[in-house]
């Protein structure tokens, strides 16, 4: 089992969480994913790696309380033990060697872009980085010391105006654009319609954009076939052939509507688990 070794809460529903997780950390890259199951009957949950330290033995993780596993795994502390913590799985992000890269991030999607920025300054190598996060509101962002530490130049949006850009970090990746910032290609995560809308933004320019895929998965291997997706007319599963791809050529239509195919069920469940009901 797998121990908590610290935990921070980020907003109110975002928690972050340093996981005692040794084999993990030897073989962590920038872009990889882990699947974790909170109990022996619970469900298996994909988790972005935000950090590693192979001397330490650490895994990073970052996620947000939406439905009733996260929340679940919210109550965890310090000290107390996740069941599984399988990875790193996905393949790993392909950094640039060089050029202008804009890293976007929305909502908790701040996460998984830190350490692909991370990877790259580490490297050492020649690549500027503008970076954009958002989120709803001032007290949902995320990682933003961590965000400027890593980047040339970053932008804060919040859809509501109360902190940095009033507005989405899709408007902003547009306004950088328009303005002369020559991007040479784009990396955003984040929810499906704020990739969606980032994809939609870069099109017209013909600037590369790669987007990181978070559908449906069961067990992360490729077998269960339940992350797949359609990328330049193929099929592609997400665990094995992902998370990244490029976001000019995914059928956001059909990924969007397959993220949605458990809406239902996922309330009946976050409802039991709130009222204290259906604790497996």
């Amino acid at each position: 089992m797998y121990r908590i070794l610290e935990k921070r809460e980020l907003t109110p529903v975002t928690k972050l969480f340093v996981v005692e997780a040794p084999l993990v950390a030897a073989k962590a890259m920038a872009g990889q994913f882990i699947i974790i199951r909170v109990s022996e009957a619970g469900e298996r949950i994909p988790l972005t790696i935000t950090d590693f330290d192979r001397e330490k033995g650490t895994v990073t993780i970052v996620f947000q309380e939406v439905g009733k596993t996260t929340k679940m795994l919210g109550k965890l502390g310090v000290g107390d033990k996740i069941l599984d913590f399988v990875g790193p799985l996905g393949l790993p992000a392909e950094l640039p060697e060089k050029g202008h890269l804009c890293l976007v991030g929305g909502g908790v999607g701040v996460a998984p872009i830190y350490p692909k920025a991370k990877a790259i300054k580490q490297d050492r190598r020649p690549v500027r980085i503008t970076s954009i996060i958002g989120a709803r509101s001032a007290d949902l962002l995320i990682l933003e010391q961590e965000m400027r530490s890593v980047s040339d130049e970053l932008y804060v949006c919040t859809d509501d105006g109360s902190k940095g850009f009033h507005g989405f970090v899709s408007q902003k990746l547009k306004e950088l654009i328009d303005s002369g910032a020559a991007f040479d290609e784009v990396i955003a995560v984040g929810p499906m319609p704020m990739m969606r809308a980032t994809v939609e933004t870069t099109r017209p320019y013909g600037l590369k954009t790669w987007v990181s895929l978070n559908p449906i998965m069961v067990d992360g291997t490729g077998m269960c076939g339940a992350c797949r997706v359609s990328v330049g007319g193929q099929t592609k599963f997400c665990c094995v052939d992902g998370p990244m791809f490029d976001g000019h050529q995914v059928d956001w239509t059909e990924a969007m509507r397959r993220n949605a195919m458990y809406v239902a069920e996922e309330k009946i469940a976050d409802h039991q688990c709130t009222c204290g009901g259906g604790s497996k």
